[in-house]
């Protein structure tokens, strides 16, 4: 199975069907299609061979659905890229991947028009809303993005030579270096995946997903998947400032399923009118992301006691999800991420790969089609975690006797802060950069909405001065906004082992 005949069978089946609403503008399964088909064409117009990476930086949701399948269509990769970036970190995931094309938006060309003398592998730029002069002598061709859908419509589609097993997707995620890592999945991996949610979630063509998470995020990748498999319609609203405003148009679209994070639910139940509304269309909710407090879930319960709430677990490296706690479970195993999802194996092993015992603590391994192939040009990385056991997770986590599982803790430090999953030695790497500081520490601190908030500790340099200030416009010029320190706290020394290790729990607790 090949992930964009999701999109083909479900236009075939539905075309006249809301595939996307968004913003008060509907778009049909086989506007989509035919969107998709003309990008196809003007990659395939373009030179692009089977395998080749392609971009997307735009935060236009039908556009980048259009986008994401017709870079399948033509046997490209799709490397979807967060729109919360810097010129810094563009530069190296472009060229990391080696971009033969990029479909954007004319709000980031700031961004590319820094970096279009240090981009050689890309040949071509499609652009909403280009206007020739945005970029002064570009060494890649550029085109108007509304011209590529009128002018490469009305082909067939002839599938390139790809096989189940190529690469369909590349998604970077932080991982404990500090520079990101780009993880390789293949058709098979994300279709397995998918079929398997649509599974245990019994989605059909029926269902009408609230889609809040952004979708170059592999949760909110998923939600898309799924419900363009299942031939459902995605209502999509991928701004959350306005919470009140999504539980409306959540009503008005007559959704029946919403998937978030914790600091999502945080939000609804804390800074808006849940309480004061009634969902009769509602039938699921899902959770992923980090762990939610039980206070949470028993107070989004109590609110909405028709909906069942599945409490998941996964990673990026699983293409999505790993396993699921069933609904009726939800406080028998209060606190657990329930049992693998079909077609994966989970267990908890000990350093040695033995399985531990009930009540021990281990860590998480996973066996399944849906096992990523790697990460881009890391075999080293990707042999430290794809071991003849499986895929080691790196978390940490005990199994009770009916074989729910419990996640313990992290091996890695990595932030979980709202729907972002940050590295500390990225940040830290940006602050030591300052010539006042000496040494940095970054932890994620507990926070109320975002789950865990970035917390820098500085030591400066004898004889130097430095303001929270100016160390906080030195990471606005570096960094994404939602990886700026959300607290700075200057000290006299950091708190270290007897090897010279920073001791960060401390740091945590202080």
């Amino acid at each position: 199975m090949l992930l964009h005949n999701y999109l083909i069978h479900s236009a075939e089946r539905f075309p006249t069907k809301a595939a996307v609403v968004h913003k008060g503008k509907t778009f049909t399964y086989e506007e989509i299609f035919s969107g998709s088909l003309s990008i196809a064409n003007w990659l395939v117009d373009n030179g692009l061979q089977k395998g080749d990476r392609v971009a997307i930086l735009m935060d236009n949701p039908s556009e980048y659905i259009k986008a994401y399948f017709g870079i399948l269509m033509a046997g490209g990769v799709v490397v979807a890229l967060n729109i919360q970036t810097s010129v810094r970190i563009l530069n190296y995931q472009l060229n990391n991947c080696e971009i033969f094309a990029i479909l954007t938006h004319v709000k980031f060309i700031k961004y590319l028009s820094e970096l279009s003398d240090s981009l050689p592998s890309v040949k071509a730029v499609a652009v909403i809303g280009w206007k020739a002069g945005l970029i002064e002598d570009p060494p890649f061709r550029c085109f108007d993005y509304d011209e590529i859908l009128g002018s490469f419509s009305g082909s067939t589609h002839t599938s390139p030579n790809v096989a189940a097993s190529d690469i369909a997707q590349i998604i970077y995620t932080s991982g404990t270096t500090g520079q990101a890592s780009a993880v390789m999945l293949s058709h098979s991996n994300l279709t397995s995946n998918t079929d398997s949610i649509i599974k245990y979630l019994k989605l059909t063509e029926h269902d009408r997903a609230m889609a809040v998470l952004p979708f170059f995020y592999s949760y909110g990748n998923s939600v898309l998947l799924t419900h363009i498999a299942a031939g459902g319609t995605l209502a999509i609203r991928q701004e959350f400032l306005y919470p009140n405003e999504i539980i409306e148009e959540m009503i008005k679209e007559e959704v029946t399923g919403f998937s978030g994070v914790p600091s999502t639910f945080t939000i609804l139940l804390n800074r808006s009118a849940i309480r004061h509304y009634k969902f009769p269309n509602l039938r699921y909710i899902t959770q992923a992301g980090g762990a939610m407090s039980p206070k949470l879930i028993n107070e989004l319960k109590s609110i909405l006691p028709h909906v069942d709430i599945y409490i998941m677990y996964g990673q990026t490296e699983a293409s999505a999800r790993l396993s699921y706690l069933e609904p009726e479970e939800l406080f028998r195993k209060s606190g657990s991420i329930g049992k693998a999802i079909p077609g994966v194996t989970l267990e908890v092993l000990n350093p040695e790969g033995y399985p531990v015992k009930p009540g021990e603590v281990g860590e998480i391994v996973a066996r399944g089609e849906n096992i990523m192939a790697g990460y881009w040009k890391e075999p080293e990385r990707t042999a430290q975690v794809l071991r003849k056991e499986g895929l080691w997770t790196g978390d940490m986590a005990r199994i009770d006797e009916e074989g729910f599982i419990y996640i313990v803790s992290r091996k890695s430090d990595i932030i979980k802060s709202g729907a972002h999953r940050i590295s500390p030695k990225e940040i830290e790497e940006i602050i030591l950069e300052y010539s006042a500081v000496h040494e940095a520490a970054v932890v994620g601190v507990e926070d109320e909405i975002l789950g865990e908030a970035i917390k820098a500790c500085v030591v400066l340099k004898h004889g130097f001065s430095c303001t929270k200030r100016e160390l906080l416009s030195h990471c606005h010029k570096n960094l994404p906004l939602y990886k700026v320190p959300q607290h700075i706290e200057f000290r006299e020394e950091l708190p270290k082992t007897s090897s010279g290790k920073i001791r960060k729990i401390d740091l945590k607790q202080t």
